[in-house]
């Protein structure tokens, strides 16, 4: 009689701030089970770069190399050091393939984000803020500014324009040129 392979489908969730840390865990995790006899591959999947599920299918020769595994002091210390920030949602065992094409219990769609619009409209729609935005703001500090070096006058200028721009103007312009920003795009 031959062995059956095992195949452990966990889904772990984490606070996306934490992701890069949960990813070295997860590696060391791996190198970690690599050691073991039965030890067949792992991998972790992430639905989405923001998303705080991932999913992690880990598979072993059979089932006595999975218990092995699982009953071993390493695992017990590696699977400890991430409590602090990392909750199981689920676990699964199946042997063999079926199970995995089980019709899905929730199918979620995750729409990829709008493409940007081409860099020469970007370009336009912030021509269209930054000239008379920084055109009105010469003409208001000027006369408080005349005998400065130019070094300083653009200073001034550049730490007034930036945070309108950046907050106020830039978004209602984008917001107005929506349509034609998007045109073909969406």
């Amino acid at each position: 009689m031959t062995a059956t392979p095992v195949t452990v489908s966990i889904t772990r969730s984490v606070p996306p701030e934490r992701a890069r840390e949960f990813a070295a865990w997860a590696r060391a995790g791996e190198d970690l089970m690599s050691q073991f006899p039965g030890y067949l591959g792992s991998g972790w999947v992430r639905p989405d770069p923001e998303s705080p599920e991932w999913h992690m299918l880990l598979r072993f020769a059979d089932e006595p190399s999975l218990r092995a595994w699982e009953n071993s002091s390493e695992r017990g210390w590696w699977v400890g050091t991430i409590k602090e920030f990392a909750a199981n949602q689920r676990v699964e065992e199946r042997t063999g393939i079926e199970g995995w094409f089980d019709e899905p219990s929730r199918v979620d769609v995750i729409a990829p984000p709008p493409p940007a619009p081409p860099r020469w409209k970007q370009m336009i729609a912030i021509i269209l803020v930054f000239y008379p935005l920084s055109l009105g703001t010469n003409a208001v500090i000027d006369p408080f500014t005349d005998g400065w070096p130019l070094v300083l006058r653009v200073l001034l200028l550049v730490l007034i324009v930036s945070p309108i721009m950046t907050y106020l103007a830039l978004p209602f312009v984008t917001r107005a040129l929506r349509p034609w920003l998007m045109k073909g795009r969406v």
